[in-house]
């Protein structure tokens, strides 16, 4: 296709994740805009879900003057918004729509997609309501801004050029609607019937379906071909989510996903190949620098290690190696089981001669923190602790928050199941941190940002991971990192070097399939040990190393991966 170059006046994004801090999405949209707001002269605005209404959002400062007149037109026309700015670098506007009123025409809604675009509502559960409600909101808001806003104004510049009271007849601004996941697809549908010349973006960032077949234990990789995703969709009693995300990419004008293992996915589930591959950058301003760096990191070990002194009973030394991992608890998909088994088999390695403590930050069915752990936190010495080390160490010294569900867990079952107990005499302690690190966790309080700088090594060996955020923001922090080649991010660092990138890089990649658990997870193993037998020289040079790949992947890097998504759709 021959696509002519072409820049957007107006570029709308809508996302669950706008003002609303819950996944990787957040750290995309928010990372981008500043770099977006810089790279065009487009007006940047966001559109997410008014979950906090009267409570104070810190991410969301309202601001009744900014369009003063089209808030009111929108009032006027049913729609329940605050105008503001989003509290991220180059602070965008943003528009949080309150879209619990079309709970109320729900069926009709379902009813006009299934007519329209042939989306299957039929078999909707869990989310799917609430999302596709705020999906549906967002295109009313997209369509009011349009039509009492942007036009408006054009009609209003070009009113000495012959431009007349009708729409046609003006010189339209190019206008681009982003929806962002499988939760903003049903809008954007809309919005596409509503006003056809509004150019329309839909970027999946994970299938659906692809996420279920592997969260469901299936081999999703070495099958692949095998598969076909509505076949897929009623076996997993995912059909409507996939029926929204599938009609989306295909109606769309200009389809994009954040990785080419990703885009192996969608060719096969969706049956539509992305139109282009948008890659995920990183925009490291907040990263400190020099002394402020070296002064987080010296208070993140002391944090960390004191924790685990106070939970487990002893003293950590200065050259304890600290292992994290994060993100969202998807057991399988995230690696956290053949990390554990890693972990496991690293305790048993003879040749392991410094102590191992590997933090699992991964937010679960969290009750709150453990008192017991707050109250020794709280002094400084435990008068009921004697000599041996045994009577000092808090009972399940392998958690550090109280869980709803803690006979059932997976991680906790893993632990129990394979003696990873963190018994006194073992070099290698694992502590499981099931709760989110915003800074008023009750244990730590400190935001994960303040603590990732304490980390020796990161390791995310996933199995299911479209691109792979945390890695990036390890390495961002002179991580090194240990990840897969079934990531994006582990693919894209293997492209840098033009073969298998290796710890002495900074990024380590393991090749991961659906028959390797094996050696996998020695492979895991075997380069943390590696990493616990390299002298201080050779660290600070992986550090060094790591914090140069992430580089490679800042915004302004990979924005023009954006800027051509813009082209395509705004040629159609």
């Amino acid at each position: 296709m021959n696509v002519h170059k072409t820049t957007p006046d107006y570029i709308i994004e809508v996302s669950w994740e706008v003002c609303n801090k819950v996944g990787g999405i957040y750290t995309v949209l928010s990372t981008r805009a500043k770099t977006i707001l810089t790279k065009t002269d487009a007006q940047l605005m966001f559109i997410g879900p008014d979950l906090w209404k009267e409570t104070a959002n810190p991410l969301f400062k309202e601001d009744k003057r900014l369009m003063a007149g089209w808030r009111k037109k929108a009032t006027e026309e049913g729609l329940n918004i605050r105008i503001g700015r989003w509290m991220i670098p180059g602070e965008p506007v943003a528009v949080l729509v309150d879209f619990t009123p079309y709970y109320n025409i729900k069926n009709d809604i379902y009813a006009e997609a299934w007519n329209l675009f042939k989306v299957d509502s039929l078999h909707a559960y869990g989310d799917y309501d609430e999302a596709s409600m705020f999906s549906y909101a967002a295109a009313k808001v997209a369509e009011s801004y349009y039509r009492n806003e942007i036009v408006k104004k054009a009609k209003t510049s070009q009113a000495d050029n012959n431009c007349q009271l009708s729409i046609v007849n003006c010189q339209l601004p190019k206008v681009i609607y982003q929806a962002h996941e499988w939760m903003t697809g049903l809008g954007a549908l809309f919005l596409k019937h509503w006003i056809p010349s509004i150019a329309t973006i839909f970027t999946t960032h994970a299938t659906s379906i692809g996420r279920s077949i592997a969260g469901n234990m299936k081999p999703l990789y070495d099958y692949m071909e095998g598969y076909n995703g509505d076949q897929m969709a009623d076996e997993l009693n995912m059909q409507s989510k996939h029926s929204i995300e599938k009609q989306t990419a295909h109606r769309v004008d200009c389809f994009t996903t954040v990785s080419e293992i990703t885009d192996r996915e969608c060719a096969q589930l969706l049956e539509k190949k992305a139109d282009v591959i948008t890659v995920n950058g990183f925009e490291d301003d907040f990263v400190p620098k020099g002394a402020a760096f070296t002064a987080k990191r010296k208070e993140a070990r002391k944090v960390m290690l004191n924790v685990a002194s106070k939970l487990l009973g002893q003293e950590f030394a200065d050259d304890t190696i600290i292992v994290s991992t994060g993100g969202r608890y998807e057991f399988r998909n995230k690696g956290i089981d053949i990390l554990l088994e890693s972990l496991n088999r690293l305790a048993h390695e003879p040749s392991l001669d410094r102590d191992v403590l590997a933090f699992i930050n991964v937010p679960a069915w969290v009750k709150g923190p453990r008192m017991d752990l707050v109250e020794r936190l709280q002094i400084r010495e435990e008068s009921n602790c004697q000599l041996s080390i045994a009577n000092c160490q808090l009972e399940n010294p392998v958690i550090t928050h109280e869980l709803y569900n803690m006979d059932d867990d997976k991680a906790l079952s893993m632990m129990r199941a394979i003696g990873l107990n963190n018994a006194p005499e073992s070099r290698v302690k694992v502590i499981f941190v099931p709760c989110y690190l915003n800074g008023d966790d009750g244990i730590f309080n400190l935001p994960y940002y303040d603590l990732l700088p304490g980390d020796d090594l990161a390791v995310y060996p996933s199995y299911y991971e479209p691109w792979g955020y945390t890695p990036l923001e390890s390495v961002a922090f002179h991580v090194p990192t240990i990840t897969t080649d079934l990531a994006g991010f582990g693919l894209w660092a293997n492209s840098l070097k033009g073969e298998y990138s290796q710890l002495e890089d900074g990024v380590k990649v393991i090749h991961r399939t659906d028959s390797n658990w094996d050696e996998a997870a020695n492979e895991i193993k075997n380069s943390i040990l590696a990493f616990t037998k390299m002298d201080a020289k050779m660290v600070t040079q992986l550090r060094r190393r790591a914090a140069d790949i992430s580089k490679k992947a800042l915004w302004d890097k990979f924005v023009k991966y954006y800027l051509e998504a813009y082209e395509v759709a705004l040629s159609k």
